[in-house]
Protein backbone atom coordinates (compact mmCIF):
# COMPACT_ATOMS: atom_id res chain seq x y z
CA UNK A 1 0.00 0.00 0.00
CA UNK A 2 1.34 3.16 -1.26
CA UNK A 3 2.34 5.68 2.30
CA UNK A 4 0.98 9.53 1.67
CA UNK A 5 2.42 11.53 4.81
CA UNK A 6 0.71 15.09 4.96
CA UNK A 7 2.78 17.77 7.07
CA UNK A 8 -0.28 19.79 8.71
CA UNK A 9 -0.02 23.49 9.54
CA UNK A 10 -2.87 22.53 12.02
CA UNK A 11 -5.33 19.73 12.90
CA UNK A 12 -8.01 19.62 10.49
CA UNK A 13 -11.09 21.46 11.50
CA UNK A 14 -14.10 20.95 9.12
CA UNK A 15 -16.60 22.52 11.62
CA UNK A 16 -14.69 25.44 12.02
CA UNK A 17 -13.17 26.43 8.52
CA UNK A 18 -13.49 25.92 4.81
CA UNK A 19 -9.21 24.83 4.96
CA UNK A 20 -10.56 21.96 7.39
CA UNK A 21 -13.11 20.79 4.73
CA UNK A 22 -10.80 20.95 1.90
CA UNK A 23 -8.16 19.05 3.70
CA UNK A 24 -10.21 16.20 5.13
CA UNK A 25 -11.80 16.40 1.30
CA UNK A 26 -8.15 14.95 0.70
CA UNK A 27 -7.49 12.83 2.88
CA UNK A 28 -10.25 10.93 2.09
CA UNK A 29 -9.86 11.22 -1.47
CA UNK A 30 -6.49 10.01 -0.65
CA UNK A 31 -8.07 7.15 1.93
CA UNK A 32 -10.13 6.06 -1.13
CA UNK A 33 -7.60 5.27 -3.91
CA UNK A 34 -5.82 2.61 -1.55
CA UNK A 35 -3.21 4.75 0.33
CA UNK A 36 -1.78 4.31 3.50
CA UNK A 37 -2.38 8.07 5.17
CA UNK A 38 -0.13 9.83 7.85
CA UNK A 39 -1.17 12.88 9.44
CA UNK A 40 1.62 14.69 11.40
CA UNK A 41 1.13 17.98 13.06
CA UNK A 42 3.65 20.35 15.30
CA UNK A 43 0.07 22.13 16.13
CA UNK A 44 -1.70 21.39 19.55
CA UNK A 45 -4.87 19.68 19.17
CA UNK A 46 -7.97 21.57 19.75
CA UNK A 47 -11.52 20.67 20.73
CA UNK A 48 -12.79 20.92 17.22
CA UNK A 49 -10.08 18.25 15.66
CA UNK A 50 -11.77 15.78 13.51
CA UNK A 51 -11.45 12.35 14.21
CA UNK A 52 -8.87 11.12 11.67
CA UNK A 53 -8.66 7.47 13.12
CA UNK A 54 -12.28 7.26 12.31
CA UNK A 55 -10.43 7.25 8.64
CA UNK A 56 -7.77 5.20 9.23
CA UNK A 57 -5.07 7.25 9.27
CA UNK A 58 -2.54 7.53 11.33
CA UNK A 59 -1.73 10.69 13.54
CA UNK A 60 1.88 11.98 14.44
CA UNK A 61 2.80 14.78 16.29
CA UNK A 62 6.46 16.09 15.17
CA UNK A 63 8.18 19.31 16.25
CA UNK A 64 10.15 22.20 14.72
CA UNK A 65 13.99 22.00 13.97
CA UNK A 66 14.51 18.64 15.82
CA UNK A 67 16.34 15.67 14.05
CA UNK A 68 13.21 13.08 15.35
CA UNK A 69 11.40 14.24 12.14
CA UNK A 70 14.13 12.47 10.06
CA UNK A 71 13.75 9.13 11.62
CA UNK A 72 9.93 9.28 11.38
CA UNK A 73 10.62 10.36 7.18
CA UNK A 74 13.15 6.97 7.20
CA UNK A 75 10.69 5.06 9.16
CA UNK A 76 7.36 5.55 7.22
CA UNK A 77 9.22 6.40 3.63
CA UNK A 78 6.17 8.03 1.89
CA UNK A 79 5.70 7.69 -1.26
CA UNK A 80 4.11 10.95 -1.45
CA UNK A 81 4.46 14.20 1.01
CA UNK A 82 1.54 16.80 1.01
CA UNK A 83 2.63 19.89 2.65
CA UNK A 84 -0.14 21.65 4.00
CA UNK A 85 0.22 25.43 3.45
CA UNK A 86 3.38 26.40 2.02
CA UNK A 87 5.05 27.38 5.52
CA UNK A 88 5.43 23.81 6.19
CA UNK A 89 7.17 23.19 3.16
CA UNK A 90 9.68 25.90 4.41
CA UNK A 91 10.25 23.91 7.53
CA UNK A 92 10.42 20.04 6.70
CA UNK A 93 11.11 20.44 2.60
CA UNK A 94 14.71 20.12 3.08
CA UNK A 95 14.31 17.05 5.53
CA UNK A 96 12.11 15.52 3.05
CA UNK A 97 14.48 16.33 0.48
CA UNK A 98 17.39 14.61 2.40
CA UNK A 99 15.50 11.45 3.79
CA UNK A 100 13.05 10.79 0.72
CA UNK A 101 14.53 12.04 -2.11
CA UNK A 102 12.27 9.74 -4.46
CA UNK A 103 8.99 10.93 -2.84
CA UNK A 104 6.43 13.46 -4.59
CA UNK A 105 6.43 16.59 -3.20
CA UNK A 106 3.39 18.29 -3.14
CA UNK A 107 1.92 21.60 -1.54
CA UNK A 108 -1.60 22.42 -1.15
CA UNK A 109 -1.55 26.31 -0.83
CA UNK A 110 -5.56 26.59 0.71
CA UNK A 111 -4.94 30.03 -0.84
CA UNK A 112 -2.27 32.07 -2.24
CA UNK A 113 -1.76 33.86 1.31
CA UNK A 114 0.35 36.20 -0.29
CA UNK A 115 -2.46 37.78 -2.49
CA UNK A 116 -4.95 37.51 0.34
CA UNK A 117 -2.16 39.46 2.78
CA UNK A 118 -1.69 41.92 -0.61
CA UNK A 119 -5.21 42.56 -0.92
CA UNK A 120 -5.79 43.17 2.83
CA UNK A 121 -3.25 45.86 3.04
CA UNK A 122 -4.44 47.39 -0.42
CA UNK A 123 -8.72 47.67 1.79
CA UNK A 124 -6.74 48.94 4.78
CA UNK A 125 -4.33 51.34 3.17
CA UNK A 126 -6.07 52.52 -0.01
CA UNK A 127 -3.27 51.11 -1.96
CA UNK A 128 -3.56 49.20 -5.61
CA UNK A 129 -3.09 45.30 -5.11
CA UNK A 130 -0.57 45.43 -7.71
CA UNK A 131 1.69 47.87 -6.26
CA UNK A 132 1.45 45.25 -3.37
CA UNK A 133 1.66 42.28 -5.06
CA UNK A 134 5.48 43.65 -6.71
CA UNK A 135 6.81 44.44 -3.23
CA UNK A 136 5.23 40.98 -1.23
CA UNK A 137 8.10 39.45 0.66
CA UNK A 138 5.42 36.66 1.43
CA UNK A 139 5.15 36.43 -2.38
CA UNK A 140 8.45 35.53 -2.67
CA UNK A 141 8.69 32.94 0.07
CA UNK A 142 5.11 31.23 -1.23
CA UNK A 143 6.48 31.32 -4.89
CA UNK A 144 9.37 29.55 -4.09
CA UNK A 145 7.93 26.94 -2.33
CA UNK A 146 5.73 26.43 -5.43
CA UNK A 147 8.43 26.22 -7.35
CA UNK A 148 10.52 23.71 -4.53
CA UNK A 149 7.50 21.08 -4.64
CA UNK A 150 7.05 18.90 -7.31
CA UNK A 151 3.18 20.12 -7.60
CA UNK A 152 1.19 22.93 -6.74
CA UNK A 153 -2.55 22.35 -5.86
CA UNK A 154 -4.58 25.53 -6.27
CA UNK A 155 -7.98 26.16 -4.93
CA UNK A 156 -9.09 28.61 -7.88
CA UNK A 157 -8.59 29.37 -11.72
CA UNK A 158 -8.36 33.15 -10.63
CA UNK A 159 -5.16 32.19 -8.78
CA UNK A 160 -3.66 30.16 -11.47
CA UNK A 161 -3.94 32.50 -14.05
CA UNK A 162 -2.55 35.44 -11.88
CA UNK A 163 0.82 33.03 -11.31
CA UNK A 164 1.10 32.30 -14.90
CA UNK A 165 0.62 35.61 -16.53
CA UNK A 166 2.15 37.49 -13.42
CA UNK A 167 4.64 35.63 -12.02
CA UNK A 168 5.27 33.08 -14.93
CA UNK A 169 5.10 29.99 -13.11
CA UNK A 170 5.22 26.96 -15.45
CA UNK A 171 1.33 25.26 -16.25
CA UNK A 172 2.96 21.71 -15.54
CA UNK A 173 3.87 22.45 -11.60
CA UNK A 174 0.30 23.93 -10.84
CA UNK A 175 -2.80 21.82 -10.74
CA UNK A 176 -6.45 23.50 -10.59
CA UNK A 177 -7.88 21.30 -7.32
CA UNK A 178 -11.00 23.42 -5.96
CA UNK A 179 -13.26 21.96 -3.27
CA UNK A 180 -14.83 18.46 -4.48
CA UNK A 181 -18.47 17.28 -3.84
CA UNK A 182 -20.58 14.54 -4.55
CA UNK A 183 -23.70 16.00 -6.90
CA UNK A 184 -26.50 16.97 -5.91
CA UNK A 185 -29.45 14.86 -7.43
CA UNK A 186 -32.98 16.08 -7.62
CA UNK A 187 -34.43 14.24 -4.90
CA UNK A 188 -31.57 15.53 -2.70
CA UNK A 189 -32.56 19.00 -4.13
CA UNK A 190 -36.86 18.63 -3.51
CA UNK A 191 -35.71 17.14 0.39
CA UNK A 192 -34.14 20.69 1.36
CA UNK A 193 -36.31 22.79 3.44
CA UNK A 194 -38.43 25.31 1.05
CA UNK A 195 -38.71 29.37 1.11
CA UNK A 196 -41.71 29.34 3.37
CA UNK A 197 -39.99 26.89 5.70
CA UNK A 198 -36.94 29.20 6.65
CA UNK A 199 -36.34 32.47 7.44
CA UNK A 200 -33.58 35.36 8.80
CA UNK A 201 -30.59 35.69 7.42
CA UNK A 202 -27.10 34.14 7.72
CA UNK A 203 -23.37 34.86 7.96
CA UNK A 204 -20.87 32.45 8.75
CA UNK A 205 -17.04 31.99 9.20
CA UNK A 206 -14.34 31.81 11.17
CA UNK A 207 -12.86 34.69 13.07
CA UNK A 208 -9.01 34.35 12.80
CA UNK A 209 -9.85 34.96 9.26
CA UNK A 210 -9.54 38.51 8.62
CA UNK A 211 -11.74 38.91 5.67
CA UNK A 212 -14.22 37.09 7.91
CA UNK A 213 -14.49 39.82 10.95
CA UNK A 214 -14.07 42.58 8.35
CA UNK A 215 -17.60 41.47 6.75
CA UNK A 216 -19.01 40.93 10.01
CA UNK A 217 -18.59 44.47 10.27
CA UNK A 218 -19.18 46.02 7.78
CA UNK A 219 -22.91 44.41 8.15
CA UNK A 220 -23.14 45.64 11.51
CA UNK A 221 -22.58 49.30 10.40
CA UNK A 222 -23.42 50.07 7.04
CA UNK A 223 -25.78 47.26 5.42
CA UNK A 224 -28.21 45.39 8.27
CA UNK A 225 -29.57 48.56 9.89
CA UNK A 226 -30.53 49.50 6.10
CA UNK A 227 -32.15 45.95 5.59
CA UNK A 228 -33.78 45.96 8.90
CA UNK A 229 -35.68 49.37 7.98
CA UNK A 230 -37.41 47.49 5.68
CA UNK A 231 -37.36 43.95 7.21
CA UNK A 232 -37.65 44.62 11.05
CA UNK A 233 -38.74 40.87 11.79
CA UNK A 234 -35.50 39.33 10.44
CA UNK A 235 -32.94 38.89 12.18
CA UNK A 236 -29.45 38.35 11.51
CA UNK A 237 -27.59 35.30 12.61
CA UNK A 238 -23.73 35.34 12.97
CA UNK A 239 -21.64 31.87 13.17
CA UNK A 240 -18.14 31.37 13.56
CA UNK A 241 -15.56 29.67 15.12
CA UNK A 242 -12.93 31.31 17.33
CA UNK A 243 -14.89 34.69 17.92
CA UNK A 244 -13.12 37.30 19.96
CA UNK A 245 -14.55 39.53 22.60
CA UNK A 246 -14.53 42.89 19.27
CA UNK A 247 -16.95 39.99 17.87
CA UNK A 248 -19.32 38.89 20.51
CA UNK A 249 -19.61 42.93 21.39
CA UNK A 250 -21.07 43.31 18.04
CA UNK A 251 -23.96 41.37 19.60
CA UNK A 252 -27.47 43.74 19.81
CA UNK A 253 -30.41 41.54 20.32
CA UNK A 254 -32.99 44.54 20.11
CA UNK A 255 -31.67 45.32 16.55
CA UNK A 256 -31.60 41.87 15.96
CA UNK A 257 -28.31 41.56 15.30
CA UNK A 258 -27.09 38.13 17.42
CA UNK A 259 -23.84 36.34 17.48
CA UNK A 260 -24.24 32.74 18.10
CA UNK A 261 -20.61 32.07 17.86
CA UNK A 262 -19.35 28.53 17.17
CA UNK A 263 -22.09 26.46 15.31
CA UNK A 264 -22.02 22.36 15.87
CA UNK A 265 -23.93 21.91 12.98
CA UNK A 266 -23.23 24.22 10.19
CA UNK A 267 -25.54 22.89 7.45
CA UNK A 268 -28.46 22.71 9.50
CA UNK A 269 -27.99 26.58 10.76
CA UNK A 270 -27.74 27.12 6.92
CA UNK A 271 -30.68 25.22 5.73
CA UNK A 272 -33.03 26.99 8.44
CA UNK A 273 -31.46 30.64 7.08
CA UNK A 274 -33.09 32.12 4.13
CA UNK A 275 -30.27 34.21 2.69
CA UNK A 276 -26.98 34.63 3.03
CA UNK A 277 -24.98 37.90 3.34
CA UNK A 278 -21.15 37.99 2.68
CA UNK A 279 -19.76 41.62 1.56
CA UNK A 280 -16.37 40.43 1.10
CA UNK A 281 -14.16 43.07 0.36
CA UNK A 282 -11.01 41.10 0.82
CA UNK A 283 -9.69 37.67 0.53
CA UNK A 284 -8.31 34.74 -1.66
CA UNK A 285 -8.85 31.34 -3.08
CA UNK A 286 -12.71 30.33 -2.72
CA UNK A 287 -15.20 31.46 -0.52
CA UNK A 288 -16.27 28.39 1.59
CA UNK A 289 -19.72 29.67 3.18
CA UNK A 290 -20.54 30.58 -0.21
CA UNK A 291 -20.13 27.25 -1.87
CA UNK A 292 -22.62 25.77 1.24
CA UNK A 293 -24.85 27.85 1.10
CA UNK A 294 -25.38 26.49 -2.38
CA UNK A 295 -25.12 23.38 -1.20
CA UNK A 296 -27.71 23.88 1.32
CA UNK A 297 -30.16 25.40 -1.34
CA UNK A 298 -29.47 29.11 0.67
CA UNK A 299 -29.55 31.65 -1.86
CA UNK A 300 -26.80 34.67 -1.72
CA UNK A 301 -25.58 38.00 -1.91
CA UNK A 302 -22.13 38.95 -2.33
CA UNK A 303 -19.73 40.97 -3.44
CA UNK A 304 -17.07 40.23 -7.06
CA UNK A 305 -14.23 39.48 -4.52
CA UNK A 306 -16.79 36.85 -2.48
CA UNK A 307 -17.56 35.25 -5.66
CA UNK A 308 -14.49 34.94 -7.17
CA UNK A 309 -13.21 31.18 -8.78
CA UNK A 310 -17.05 29.79 -7.75
CA UNK A 311 -18.96 30.40 -10.77
CA UNK A 312 -16.92 31.35 -13.81
CA UNK A 313 -19.66 32.09 -15.92
CA UNK A 314 -22.61 30.87 -14.58
CA UNK A 315 -25.51 32.39 -13.02
CA UNK A 316 -24.76 33.36 -9.14
CA UNK A 317 -26.82 32.16 -7.06
CA UNK A 318 -28.44 35.21 -5.54
CA UNK A 319 -26.56 38.74 -6.91
CA UNK A 320 -23.10 39.34 -7.10
CA UNK A 321 -23.41 43.27 -6.12
CA UNK A 322 -21.46 46.22 -6.37
CA UNK A 323 -21.93 48.86 -3.95
CA UNK A 324 -23.58 49.14 -0.70
CA UNK A 325 -26.83 50.21 -1.55
CA UNK A 326 -26.92 47.32 -4.73
CA UNK A 327 -26.50 44.80 -1.54
CA UNK A 328 -29.11 45.97 0.60
CA UNK A 329 -32.09 46.11 -2.07
CA UNK A 330 -30.88 42.67 -3.35
CA UNK A 331 -30.83 41.24 -0.47
CA UNK A 332 -34.36 42.41 0.77
CA UNK A 333 -35.89 40.95 -2.72
CA UNK A 334 -34.07 38.03 -2.44
CA UNK A 335 -35.54 37.49 1.15
CA UNK A 336 -38.87 38.84 -0.05
CA UNK A 337 -39.73 37.37 -3.17
CA UNK A 338 -40.33 33.62 -3.36
CA UNK A 339 -40.34 33.15 -7.25
CA UNK A 340 -37.35 34.69 -7.90
CA UNK A 341 -35.40 33.05 -4.14
CA UNK A 342 -36.24 29.49 -5.87
CA UNK A 343 -35.20 30.85 -9.35
CA UNK A 344 -31.87 31.43 -7.90
CA UNK A 345 -31.51 28.54 -5.76
CA UNK A 346 -31.41 26.41 -8.64
CA UNK A 347 -28.35 28.33 -10.09
CA UNK A 348 -26.74 27.23 -6.69
CA UNK A 349 -27.28 23.52 -7.51
CA UNK A 350 -26.22 23.89 -11.14
CA UNK A 351 -22.85 25.23 -9.70
CA UNK A 352 -22.29 22.68 -7.38
CA UNK A 353 -22.76 19.99 -9.78
CA UNK A 354 -20.87 21.21 -12.82
CA UNK A 355 -18.26 23.35 -10.95
CA UNK A 356 -17.26 20.98 -8.01
CA UNK A 357 -18.00 17.47 -9.59
CA UNK A 358 -15.86 15.50 -6.72
CA UNK A 359 -15.42 12.19 -8.86
CA UNK A 360 -14.45 14.26 -11.77
CA UNK A 361 -12.20 16.28 -10.36
CA UNK A 362 -9.96 13.35 -7.98
CA UNK A 363 -9.89 11.50 -11.38
CA UNK A 364 -8.14 14.15 -12.83
CA UNK A 365 -5.77 14.69 -9.84
CA UNK A 366 -5.46 11.08 -9.82
CA UNK A 367 -4.04 10.63 -13.16
CA UNK A 368 -1.89 13.63 -12.77
CA UNK A 369 0.04 11.94 -9.91
CA UNK A 370 0.33 8.69 -11.59
CA UNK A 371 1.94 10.75 -14.73
CA UNK A 372 4.31 12.68 -12.42
CA UNK A 373 5.24 9.90 -9.77
CA UNK A 374 5.95 7.61 -13.53
CA UNK A 375 8.32 10.54 -14.71
CA UNK A 376 9.44 12.00 -11.75
CA UNK A 377 13.20 12.44 -12.52
CA UNK A 378 12.16 14.16 -16.27
CA UNK A 379 9.76 16.21 -13.98
CA UNK A 380 12.32 17.78 -11.91
CA UNK A 381 14.75 18.25 -15.13
CA UNK A 382 11.94 20.86 -16.91
CA UNK A 383 12.00 22.40 -13.30
CA UNK A 384 15.14 23.88 -13.17
CA UNK A 385 14.47 26.93 -10.82
CA UNK A 386 13.22 24.61 -8.35
CA UNK A 387 16.26 22.62 -8.18
CA UNK A 388 18.42 26.11 -7.55
CA UNK A 389 16.17 27.40 -4.80
CA UNK A 390 15.82 23.61 -3.00
CA UNK A 391 19.80 24.12 -3.33
CA UNK A 392 20.10 27.29 -1.54
CA UNK A 393 17.05 27.09 0.75
CA UNK A 394 18.60 23.59 1.69
CA UNK A 395 21.85 24.79 2.72
CA UNK A 396 20.62 27.93 5.05
CA UNK A 397 17.56 26.13 6.50
CA UNK A 398 20.07 23.10 7.70
CA UNK A 399 22.53 25.31 9.16
CA UNK A 400 19.62 27.29 10.80
CA UNK A 401 17.83 24.43 11.92
CA UNK A 402 21.49 22.51 13.22
CA UNK A 403 21.93 25.86 14.92
CA UNK A 404 19.15 25.92 16.53
CA UNK A 405 19.05 21.81 17.58
CA UNK A 406 22.42 22.70 18.92
CA UNK A 407 21.07 25.13 21.41
CA UNK A 408 17.94 23.01 22.38
CA UNK A 409 20.27 20.45 23.58
CA UNK A 410 22.44 22.79 25.45
CA UNK A 411 19.62 23.67 27.66
CA UNK A 412 18.53 19.90 28.51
Amino acid sequence: MAKLLVIGYVWPEPTSSAAGTRMMQLLKLFRNSGYEVIFASTAKETQNKADLSSLGIVEEKIQLNDPSFDSILKRLDPEIVLFDRFMMEEQFGWRVDENCPEALKILDTEDLHFLREARQKAFKENRTEEQLLNESELAKREIAAIYRCDLSLIISEPEIKLLQDKFNIPEDILFYLPYMFSEISSKEQEMLPGFEERKDFISIGNFLHEPNWQAVLYLKEKIWPEIRKKLPDARMNIYGAYASQKVVNLHNARENFLVHGWVEDSTKAMKESRVCLAPINFGAGLKGKLVEAMQNGTVSVTTPTGAEGINAEMEWNGFITHGDREFINRAVELYSNQDLWEQKQQKGFEIINSRFNGKEHGNLFQQRINLILNNLKDHRNMNFTGKMLRHHLHRSTYFMSRFIEEKNRNKK
